[in-house]
């Protein structure tokens, strides 16, 4: 596979894992890095080989013009490609990862993948239990 390659075993899609993920209790770890919130869990019963699966929403609560939504979605997910490999998580353990986007306006790239960064690291060493 190619190094910064985003597949689709990585992405998050089903529709229970989500609700689980975001219903109270149901995330292990969260973080806010502003502009970003992320919330992961275990799942073991998920199938993919992939590691840590994710998505990300961006609300129109904050957000109002789609244009700008999908904007901020592909800056995520951009940062997201090209910093995922840095911190990798135990081969054994699989994790779902939702990425919220909690700004009220555009942000710049560079706080983004700052974000990102901070994120990566604290969900790596949190489930290879460095902490």
């Amino acid at each position: 596979m190619k190094k910064f390659g985003l597949y689709k075993k990585e992405k998050l899609c089903s529709s229970r894992a989500v609700e689980i993920l975001f219903s109270p209790g149901g995330a292990e770890f969260s973080r806010l890095c502003y502009p970003l919130r992320a919330v992961a869990r275990r799942n073991a019963l998920r199938k993919s080989d992939a590691p840590v699966a994710f998505l990300i929403t961006v609300p129109k609560k904050r957000l109002r013009h789609a244009v700008d939504r999908v904007q901020m979605r592909r800056r995520i997910r951009e940062s997201y490609r090209l910093n995922h490999h840095d911190y990798p998580v135990a081969d054994s353990e699989r994790i779902d990862l939702g990425l919220v986007y909690v700004a009220d306006k555009l942000m710049p790239y560079s706080a983004v993948e700052k974000a990102m960064k901070k994120i990566l690291s604290e969900l790596s060493a949190h489930f290879s239990g460095k902490q």
